[in-house]
């Protein structure tokens, strides 16, 4: 079976993300399961990653779309306390095993996209 072409796939305008601000969630197909996804933004660049904590794989903000302490410097797992840095997704703390699933984004053209690859596809309706 031929592998997936990577492609880019607009998800939002970039004014929609502000630094330590809310994020944009998207759905995904990731290794064949369907997951939530978020795109935020710190220190003005964009990030993505699965909305799936490394400790015990559920979504991690306390609130639709908030993922972020009351700094604006750590991402938090409502559940158990993970913290993981927002630029990488490494565990900075708590109860992680590992960091975040990272997903691909770019900026331009005031539209942030996202980029697919092998085990990561757009949900299809």
């Amino acid at each position: 079976m031929a592998e997936a072409q990577a492609r880019a796939i607009a998800l939002c305008n970039s004014k929609d993300l502000s630094n330590g601000g809310r994020a944009v969630p998207f759905d995904v197909i990731f290794a064949g399961q369907t997951c939530r996804a978020f795109a935020i933004r710190y220190r003005d660049a964009v990030h993505a990653y699965l909305n799936r904590c490394t400790h015990v794989a559920m979504e991690m903000d306390y609130q639709p779309d908030r993922f972020f302490d009351d700094t604006g410097n750590w991402l938090l797992c409502a559940t158990h306390g993970a913290a993981y840095v927002p630029d990488t997704g490494a565990c900075a703390g708590g109860p992680c095993r590992g960091g975040l699933v990272k997903i691909a984004l770019s900026e331009q053209g005031g539209v942030v996209y996202w980029h697919t690859d092998y085990r990561l596809q757009p949900l299809e309706f």
